[in-house]
């Protein structure tokens, strides 16, 4: 399942994208988000009535220690039925992260797992689903905000590699998802479905290269 995704610096503070906002690639600074990284989540203020972007940590704390981020996903399919994700869900803590791509691992007979890289290539930007949740932590003095990411069955792309990927949302089931209608719970489970249909390409993530060990200077006592 996804555990790498990238994004672009210019839309960590759009919370709107109501136009479409594209950025020829590689014209701009990429951020890779990993879990136990601070994501950038819009989220529906219902007071305010309006989206904000609020950090949050990639991962709810694990039961045992909350520094250890456990689960960092959740099913679509059982996403209001787990007690772990049923009341956020429920409670409309739902949010959206933007991405420009992301990653799958594959599982190699190896036992290790290969990084591949799917990339719409476009920079338009898309939105994965995500459930948020405030943890109040023993002696930890202040609350600690935390998302998962959303997951559903692959498509023919991805299942390639792997049996998950991430929901990614419709521009126009955002709303729903977000919870901006009084629509019932049910619509938001509803836009959770693969993306199929889309020309996007997908490739071994490259190796980073080596770097040259340094060489002692001349003179220098080697030990």
């Amino acid at each position: 399942m996804c555990g790498k995704f990238t994004s672009l610096a210019s839309w960590r503070e759009v919370h709107d994208f109501s136009q479409p906002l594209t950025i020829p690639v590689g014209e701009a600074e990429v951020i890779t988000f990993r879990p136990m990284t601070s994501l950038p989540v819009i989220i529906w203020d219902r007071e305010a009535r309006c989206r904000r972007v609020v950090p949050m940590r990639w991962g709810f704390p694990h039961r045992s220690d909350w520094r250890r981020p456990d689960p960092i996903h959740a099913r679509s399919e059982t996403i209001d039925e787990r007690p772990t994700f049923r009341d956020a869900f429920l409670g409309g803590q739902r949010g959206i992260v933007v991405m420009r791509t992301f990653n799958e691992g594959k599982e190699l007979p190896s036992s290790r797992t290969e990084q591949w890289t799917i990339d719409p290539g476009d920079g338009i930007p898309r939105g994965f689903a995500v459930l948020w949740r405030l943890f109040e932590l023993k002696d930890v003095p202040a609350p600690l905000l935390a998302c998962v990411m959303v997951t559903v069955p692959p498509s023919k792309l991805v299942a390639q590699i792997t049996d998950r990927m991430p929901a990614i949302l419709e521009d126009a089931d955002w709303t729903a998802w977000l919870g901006e209608t009084d629509a019932p719970p049910a619509d938001a489970k509803a836009v959770l479905r693969t993306m199929e249909g889309v020309n996007w390409t997908i490739a071994p993530e490259p190796k980073a290269p080596k770097k040259p060990k340094a060489k002692p200077a001349p003179g220098a006592e080697i030990v």
